[in-house]
């Protein structure tokens, strides 16, 4: 008898650990953003190489968090003249600084859905937001707008060139 109750306490150990240690597919996930440019059109872009600790169970909010980063070098615009001034000192400053970071401080359930909020750092700046997302077959879908004037992002083009609010959108593919 307590050999089939130790049998059970190891699984159901087991089973809750593999869940909450997911691994990031770095093929499937990233960030896309959407950002104006002179007003009329609207940039699309990519962030790739999606790096971090998941650690997400809906039936434990609590002990669930996020320590995710990306790579500030892949912007991808489909531009390459483009894509090399967003890497440079005028906006994201990839050599000085590489990576954007979310650390989530608390996941909560709202309706359907759930809201993490935590700390976004990037361009030498740190600032608490709220990102509202989705979690269904192994895919974190969340959605956002950000300032970038937040985080000193091109701060000398001002909004005419580059809008200020960029809303972003990030799909997090996890295996358990």
């Amino acid at each position: 008898m307590k050999i089939l109750q130790l049998y059970i306490l190891l699984v159901s150990t087991l089973g809750l650990t593999i869940f909450q240690n997911q691994t990031i597919d770095q093929n499937r996930s990233e960030v896309n953003f959407k950002i104006n440019n002179l007003l009329i059109n609207t940039v699309d872009g990519t962030f790739k190489n999606m790096t971090g600790t998941f650690k997400f169970n809906p039936e434990d909010l609590e002990n669930s968090n996020f320590n995710i980063c990306i790579d500030a070098a892949t912007i991808n615009t489909d531009n390459d003249k483009r894509d090399e001034h967003l890497r440079s000192a005028d906006f994201f400053n990839v050599e000085k600084y590489p990576e954007i970071c979310f650390t989530s401080t608390a996941i909560e359930k709202k309706d359907n859905a759930y809201i993490t909020t935590g700390n976004l750092s990037m361009h030498g700046v740190t600032k608490t937001v709220q990102i509202p997302f989705e979690f269904s077959n192994n895919t974190f879908k969340g959605h956002f707008e950000l300032e970038r004037m937040d985080y000193n992002i091109g701060e000398d083009t001002g909004t005419f060139m580059v809008g200020s609010t960029a809303k972003i959108t990030i799909t997090c593919v996890v295996t358990p």
